[in-house]
């Protein structure tokens, strides 16, 4: 192509660019297997505006931008095929007053010309110039291509992942709650045990002077264990709000699973080892905004991605807060058992028996239990650190 006939020689009419300076354009970008209109857009700086007005000026029509809000009716583009709009470029954008407005990125072409009119036989059409990457966007956006090429359209997607993950996280909050209010009743079911424990061993010390006090501190440390055992005892009957350790990471998986889409083959996210834990946390790419925001508007779209991609890693560190809790969970219940196991073999052995020698039975009893029920809560936990990784290797 001549640099005269070129569709761009009216930059160098305009001093915006050189002959020599188009003329090289065009080499590279056959050279390269790219459009001159991307050397001009992204190497020389050339404003997409000017390169517009030139266009619409060759054609005689009005030019068109993309605009990622142009609501665009789902008649003019359902089942069209994305591979030939994009070799012939163009798209159908918008309906006013009867007409069906076109953007090509050549409307000379006859060729084009026909597919349109195959398309829509009994419209009246306008054609309007647009630049190629503007006829591709709409094609990204409204015939719903991969993942990596959307932009517009694809934040209601993001939107709907986010509002998942949130209700997710929310979830999570309220399982973690749920340990911290166990975790609070047995604190004042451990008081209780320890007022007790109190009380039984003034009964043994009688010249001790708060030893006349024994009965009193006995009910109420009576008392105090009561309204812990029972508070903790609804909240163990809830389960914490989860049925198993397992069951939080397989539904974090899927809360997060969007993110697959985002992986770029050359750079890879491997776990640090063969944890649940490690693989969920590997699940966020290093890399998640491929496509570079222009124009400005797009920028929308790739901070979306991003905020998305936060929202995972917020996710992901809920179900390890998560899972955490119900480890500090049993760690406290078998730390607490084990204490009054020993309190009450120390009380019996060195103080000698009395007719409150039931309450050393007591105290080791519910040490025992309290050390049985925190291993319930810490092995799973353990487990789904250390011992269940091969769960996940597929």
């Amino acid at each position: 192509m001549s640099i005269e006939s070129s569709p761009y020689f009216g930059l160098v009419e305009e001093g915006l660019l050189t002959t020599e300076v188009l003329a090289e354009a065009q080499r590279s970008a056959a050279a390269r297997g790219i459009t001159v209109e991307r050397i001009l857009l992204h190497e020389l700086q050339i404003p997409r505006c000017s390169i517009l007005q030139v266009l619409s000026r060759k054609y005689a029509c009005q030019y068109l931008q993309y605009d990622e809000r142009l609501p665009v009716p789902t008649r003019l583009f359902a089942g069209l095929d994305g591979r030939v709009l994009r070799e012939s470029g163009w798209f159908p954008v918008r309906q006013l007053a009867g007409r069906v407005i076109i953007a090509s990125t050549d409307p000379s072409s006859q060729r084009m010309r026909q597919q349109v009119r195959e398309r829509f036989p009994h419209e009246e059409l306008e054609f309007r110039v647009a630049l190629h990457e503007d006829v591709h966007w709409y094609i990204q956006d409204y015939l719903h291509a991969e993942a990596p090429l959307l932009i517009g359209i694809e934040r209601t997607g993001l939107a709907y992942w986010r509002n998942t993950m949130a209700l997710w996280r929310t979830k999570l909050a309220a399982h973690r709650t749920a340990h911290a209010r166990a975790r609070t009743a047995m604190k004042l079911l451990r008081w209780g045990l320890a007022m007790v424990a109190f009380a039984d061993v003034l009964q043994k010390l009688r010249e001790n002077v708060l030893a006349p006090y024994h009965l009193p501190i006995l009910l109420l440390g009576i008392l105090l264990a009561l309204i812990g055992l029972v508070d903790y005892l609804k909240a163990r009957g809830t389960h914490m709000d989860l049925p198993c350790e397992k069951a939080l990471i397989d539904i974090t998986i899927a809360n997060i699973a969007f993110t697959e889409r985002y992986h770029l083959p050359e750079a890879p996210s491997p776990a640090v080892d063969s944890s649940p834990l490690a693989r969920l946390a590997a699940a966020i790419p290093p890399y998640c905004s491929i496509l570079r925001p222009v124009p400005a508007s797009k920028e929308r779209t790739h901070l979306a991605r991003e905020r998305n991609m936060l929202a995972a890693q917020r996710t992901i560190a809920a179900s390890h807060r998560s899972s955490y809790a119900r480890a500090r969970t049993g760690l406290s219940l078998i730390r607490t058992g084990v204490a009054f196991i020993g309190l009450g073999i120390a009380v019996h052995k060195l103080l000698g028996t009395s007719p409150y020698s039931f309450t050393e039975y007591l105290l080791m009893g519910a040490g025992a239990l309290m050390l049985v029920d925190g291993l319930i809560w810490y092995l799973p936990a353990r487990r789904l650190k250390y011992g269940m990784g091969r769960e996940y290797q597929s």
